[in-house]
């Protein structure tokens, strides 16, 4: 097979892919480009910081920054403020500068090992209220407040644990 019909047979399978692909191509895509994403640094009236629980194959357990990685023709602040909406809920006031900019190599990795990450900072808004949507602790997407830094924090995410100790 030429690679030209092996992307038209692709092709076949990716029918939207600015609302995400089938997860193989997404492998794939991973192993061939960076893949750009939005990471989302939470803040109360407390000075706290709203982390998420993870448990999987690529990051390992423990807690991170909610994130998302952008979709084909969306932009960043779009990606950022699905992202907001879905893993923390309404109430929440966005700054649309980021904080940082992150390259991550995982060399080890075959899959998702190259990102491109900007850091953004939100604080909360009196309206704002903590949903779980069921979830319990140890559950994934399990949200918690903290006020320094978890020593769980995921590897993967430890070069927002100066951000997340920040008392500004």
């Amino acid at each position: 097979m030429t690679i030209k019909k092996a992307v038209n047979e692709l092709d076949k399978y990716i029918l939207a892919p600015n609302k995400g692909l089938p997860q193989d191509i997404f492998y794939f895509v991973s192993r061939v480009t960076p893949l750009v994403n939005v990471d989302l640094l939470i803040r109360d009236n407390k000075g706290r910081t709203l982390l998420a629980w993870r448990n999987d194959k690529y990051c390992g357990t423990g807690w991170h920054i909610i994130g998302g990685i952008v979709r084909y023709q969306e932009t960043l602040e779009e990606r950022l403020q699905k992202t907001a909406l879905q893993e923390a809920g309404k109430g929440l006031k966005l700054n649309l500068k980021p904080l940082t900019i992150t390259q991550i190599f995982i060399p080890q990795r075959r899959n998702r090992s190259h990102f491109i990450s900007f850091l953004y900072k939100a604080e909360t808004t009196p309206d704002f209220i903590l949903n779980n949507q069921g979830k319990k602790p140890g559950d994934i997407g399990f949200l918690k407040w903290h006020k320094k830094c978890p020593k769980n924090l995921l590897s993967c995410q430890e070069m927002y644990r100066r951000y997340i100790d920040e008392t500004v």
